[in-house]
Formats: C-alpha cells, structure tokens, sequence
C-alpha cells in the first residue's frame, strides 16, 4: 500500500490542472453534458480552484515522491462558503448538486468528493482514503459520516457498502433528457 500524505490544496504549490481534473473525474457524466470536450471543463474547473476559497476542505492525496495521486472533499454542517463569481456551467453544476447530494446535519462529516488518479485505482487506495476520514471523524466526536454514490457509479456504491455505508436516501433530479440521480449513504459512528 502507498503510504499517503493529505495537504490542503495550495494552488500556489500543488498541480492545479491535475486536481480538476480529478475534481472532472469525480462528475464527468455532467461536466460533459455541460462543455463541449473535457479538456474545456478542466480549464474551467482549474481556473475556477483558485478562486473557490475552499480553506481546509479540499485536500490533495501526495505520496511519497509529493505527487499528486488523488483529491479529498469534506464539509460539516457549519462550513460556509465564500461566494463568488464562477462560470454559468459550473454554476449549473452547484444548483444540480444542490437537488442529488446529501444533506449534512449537524455532527456530519460529509465526504463530498473523493478522486484518486485512474492509473492508480484497483489498489485500495480509495478504500484507505475513506477509512483514514472515518478515523478522523471518530478522533473529532462526530456522530455520522456521509457520502453520495451516483446511481450510474455501481462500483463506488459497493465499495461503500463494504465499508459499512448504507442507503438512507436516494435522491433525483430530472431536466430536458438530463438525469442525475444519487444515493445519499450514511455511517453510524
């Protein structure tokens, strides 16, 4: 197993264009509905980053040599969010996450994203990631630690469940020939 270094995202520091396009990876279904070529929403997406004022939330995954090998999301129910201006599409992107994703509650740890990079995954990376942020949410004393899996996204669903994740709530939204559909998933503390 890779031993794993979490950072919080610098984009003075760290590769910007390789965390969008982790954060790409993560929902590409609706970036590409959205740009016309990926490379168009990873240019987006990372001259977006900079800007988002995420503090603590966005982690990088480093490894040993300081490479990026994947990206880490996590809110609480009293994260605030700095507003800013952002393209319409990725405007578009927050209003249909607002209608699919979880809900955090107080004592939540929400894991909002989890990326790791596509030659590194099969190793349990993914699954080390979320078991690290199950520990550090036990270590602060909160109650619950959620998650989304994308209806489509059946192999992060079962990594879920393996875990321990259950479905507590599924959620949907539908327009034009569009669909976005997510099963909100929870773990007990």
């Amino acid at each position: 197993m890779i031993d794993m270094i979490y950072e919080t995202f610098n984009p003075k520091i760290h590769d910007v264009f390789k965390v969008a396009k982790l954060v790409y990876d993560v929902d590409y279904r609706t970036f590409d509905m959205l740009f016309k070529t990926p490379q168009k929403a990873i240019e987006t997406i990372a001259r977006d980053l900079p800007k988002r004022g995420l503090g603590d939330y966005l982690k990088v995954i480093l490894n040993d040599d300081n490479e990026i090998i994947g990206v880490l999301m996590i809110y609480t129910a009293d994260t605030s969010h700095k507003f800013y201006l952002k393209s319409p599409k990725l405007l578009i992107v927050d209003i249909l996450d607002h209608f699919v994703l979880c809900d955090i509650e107080d004592d939540d740890l929400y894991l909002a994203e989890i990326a790791i990079d596509e030659n590194l995954r099969g190793q349990g990376i993914g699954r080390k990631v979320v078991g690290d942020v199950i520990n550090y949410a036990k270590s602060k004393n909160y109650k619950r630690v959620t998650i989304d899996a994308d209806f489509r996204n059946k192999g992060a669903k079962s990594l879920y469940e393996k875990i321990g994740f259950k479905v507590f709530n599924k959620k949907r939204v539908k327009i034009a020939g569009f669909e976005r559909g997510m099963s909100n998933m929870e773990l007990i503390l």
